[in-house]
């Protein structure tokens, strides 16, 4: 699967965790992240992420465009509900935009936990269900 990593400054250490916990779970999938994230959990795990722009500068709205071409299947997203965000118009996009594709999105360590444990399972991907492709031929 396509997994997008993003994670507001004051979260950044959270995701970093997270990233360590679940490295033999990221590590079976294609990573994507925006800059700043990317850059820290590659260092703390050398977990090969292809690394966009920071949020700031566009990055939020790379990987929007991603969903909305099919080729994002999941996002975690840690945001940091406390402080006002400059770009917050890209971070709402984002959301929108993975509730419009029906990309599972995280916005916090809990939900990001059961998608990663979910992932590990080899739970079936829903949204192919119901969209009409067979059960039994979906890659588990």
């Amino acid at each position: 699967m396509k997994i997008a990593l993003i994670a507001h400054d004051r979260q950044k250490p959270t995701i970093v965790k997270l990233a360590t916990a679940y490295k033999p779970i990221l590590a079976q999938h294609e990573l994507f992240a925006t800059g700043t994230t990317g850059q820290k959990i590659i260092e703390a795990t050398g977990l090969p992420i292809t690394r966009f722009k920071s949020g700031p500068l566009g990055g939020d709205q790379q990987i929007g465009a991603l969903i909305s071409e099919n080729k994002m299947d999941l996002v975690i997203f840690l945001r940091d509900p406390l402080t006002a965000q400059p770009h917050e118009p890209d971070v709402n996009a984002l959301i929108r935009l993975s509730d419009v594709y029906e990309v599972p999105l995280a916005t916090n360590v809990g939900t990001a936990e059961v998608l990663l444990r979910g992932l590990d399972l080899g739970l079936v991907d829903f949204r192919k269900v119901v969209h009409g492709q067979d059960v039994n031929s979906i890659n588990l």
